[in-house]
């Protein structure tokens, strides 16, 4: 029994998509894709450069400023020296490491115990930078499927260019998730169910929000498994059950070393002072942003979620495939849905690079009809882009 393809997996309105047979080997690196990725490496690099040299002039030790930020320290300690860090916070929260999920400390550690002479904080850029380039291959290829190469080429470049695109050079994990959602979304929609429950069930030992991977997955094989009447090969059944298993095994893992199975976990997120009150905290801080005209970086925020609902808003009128609608759409949820940390919620949004499809077509349009035009859209992106991520990681002394 052969396996369904992409244009099985839409909605039931969408727009159908032929794709590869789920047996097609990859093609090799095409001269499209290949031009994306170094776009986006000169755009990443270029940011990069303008933060650190931004930090030296202020004092800020560059390696340092771009591998030990915020986030870096915990990581870095996990794979240093494993789990068991709390450190209380005065207004009485017990911050612990165990909210940070395993999978990046774990290829730290693996490439520093590889790479002895190097620091960790050098591993941890490496596999840091290295993500980004394959979750960008992996956004160009759901891009070039959908909707040819342009689209895919400027999908890349927008997504390389958002204010808080800063983070794809740092020490942290955005890359690593960004990089399995990306390839277990494509491996969905070409039918590959066994590559799309494995990369799923990395997504969930990668971050929280690893879990919106899993969540397409498992609604995609679902409305499989109810068009085909339950007629649908072993590799679904098992892609399916694989999807959710990295996110569920640790917040499990959790809950036993905190003699809680099913609450542990959620306690330790409490204890960071963020729980899900679907919404409440995010409408609460937007309200004080606009009532009381709170710092910059909180109001910058704010736009930023708002255009981010907006550009769902019109992904959805698209009719994009399920499940590119189900990852957005959860990752919102869990952004949106969270209290606490409001300043890092545009960093929370950094993987879900489908919201970009909108923006992506309408350049591609604009590149066809009035190339000058997009360039320039493309070259003001890029310098808010680089003067936000700067200001953001040398000048705000706010978690990122």
């Amino acid at each position: 029994m052969t396996e369904p393809s992409a244009a099985v997996l839409d909605g039931p309105s969408a727009t159908t998509t032929p794709a590869p047979g789920p047996r097609a080997l990859p093609r090799p690196l095409a001269a499209g894709a290949a031009r994306a990725l170094g776009l986006f490496a000169a755009a990443r690099l270029t940011g990069a450069l303008v933060a650190a040299g931004a930090g030296w002039a202020t004092g800020k030790q560059p390696l340092t400023l771009l591998g030990r930020s915020w986030d870096s320290f915990w990581y870095l300690h996990i794979a240093e020296h494993g789990y068991g860090r709390t450190v209380p916070f005065g207004t009485g929260q017990v911050y612990s490491d165990l909210a940070f999920f395993p999978l990046y400390p774990a290829l730290v550690r693996a490439l520093h115990m590889v790479l002895p002479v190097v620091g960790a904080p050098l591993c941890a850029l490496l596999i840091a930078w290295s993500a980004a380039l394959a979750a960008a291959l992996g956004v160009y290829r759901v891009g070039e499927l959908l909707h040819g190469r342009l689209v895919a080429t400027l999908l890349v470049v927008v997504w390389g260019l958002l204010p808080h695109s800063v983070v794809l050079s740092l020490a942290y994990t955005e890359p690593v998730l960004t990089a399995l959602g990306a390839w277990s979304l494509y491996a969905v929609l070409t039918g590959r169910w066994l590559w799309a429950g494995s990369l799923a069930a990395l997504a969930g030992l990668a971050r929280p929000n690893g879990a919106a991977v899993a969540a397409a997955v498992l609604s995609t094989a679902a409305c499989e498994l109810v068009r085909r009447r339950g007629r649908v090969p072993h590799r679904l059944w098992t892609g399916a059950l694989l999807a959710p298993a990295g996110w569920l095994s640790y917040v499990l893992w959790v809950g036993l070393r905190k003699g809680d199975p099913l609450g542990g976990y959620f306690a330790v997120q409490r204890g960071w002072g963020s729980t899900f009150d679907f919404g409440a905290g995010s409408v609460q801080m937007a309200w004080r942003v606009l009532q009381h005209g709170h710092r910059f970086v909180f109001g910058m925020s704010l736009v930023i979620v708002v255009v981010a609902l907006l550009l769902y808003g019109l992904l959805l009128l698209d009719r994009p495939p399920l499940p590119l609608a189900v990852y957005s759409g959860v990752l919102l949820l869990v952004t949106l849905g969270g209290s606490g940390f409001f300043a890092s919620k545009p960093r929370f949004l950094l993987p879900a690079f489908p919201l970009l499809l909108p923006l992506a077509c309408a350049l591609a349009r604009t590149a066809r009809a009035r190339p000058a035009h997009a360039l320039l859209t493309v070259g003001w992106l890029a310098g808010l882009s680089m003067a936000y991520g700067t200001y953001l990681l040398v000048y705000v002394h706010k978690p990122l």
